[in-house]
């Protein structure tokens, strides 16, 4: 009999561990499929419009009027806007720095000056940060400036690498100030090493 007891225990113990497993299986399964879910609604892709909302810059469409148009010096130069059909769907507003920044390059005596001019598809609120937090975005570029080696700018994929990492400086003094950050690029209207 204890030949047939032990035999008989062996499908039952495999059973409940292949139940167990089948289980934590499923419970994994769907813990990976809520998160995507999350993710996938966090970054807009589901459960939303394109626009973000109320209380954050939205994207402008070409033809529209901006709802937070950028306040003008008062002279008014006939100059309309007339978007081309093509490319995208949203228009692009420009703000460009009055001032130069200048900078010594990372490890050498080298300057760099640049002239720069950002860039969004988003409402007039973005580049009015922009302005306002001028002092501190100044800041963060200096800084970037300061930490690039000069073998880096002197080709096309290190000019635009440094925009890149503008870019981020920028959005993230906007963040840290607004909320939202909300410029595309960082646009070089003039850039000399010496």
């Amino acid at each position: 009999m204890s030949g047939d007891e032990n035999t008989a225990e062996i499908p039952q113990s495999k059973g409940k561990g292949g139940i167990i497993k089948i289980a934590l299986a499923g419970l994994v399964l769907l813990g990976v499929g809520a998160g995507g879910a999350y993710g996938a609604f966090a970054a807009g892709l589901i459960g939303g419009s394109q626009d973000a909302g109320p209380d954050l810059p939205g994207f402008v469409r070409k033809g529209e009027s901006d709802p937070y148009p950028l306040p003008t010096d008062g002279k008014d130069s006939g100059f309309v806007v007339i978007h081309g059909e093509g490319g995208s769907e949203y228009r692009t507003a420009y703000y460009g720095f009055a001032d130069s920044f200048t900078s010594n390059l990372a490890d050498t005596p080298a300057l760099i000056q640049v002239d720069i001019a950002v860039s969004t598809r988003r409402d007039g609120r973005v580049l009015m940060w922009v302005k306002g937090h001028e002092l501190a975005i100044r800041s963060a570029i200096l800084a970037e400036l300061a930490q690039t080696p000069e073998d880096a700018v002197y080709d096309g994929r290190g000019r635009r690498e440094l925009a890149d990492r503008l870019t981020k400086a920028i959005n993230a003094v906007l963040e840290r100030n607004e909320g939202f950050g909300g410029i595309d690029a960082v646009h070089f209207k003039g850039f000399l090493v010496q």
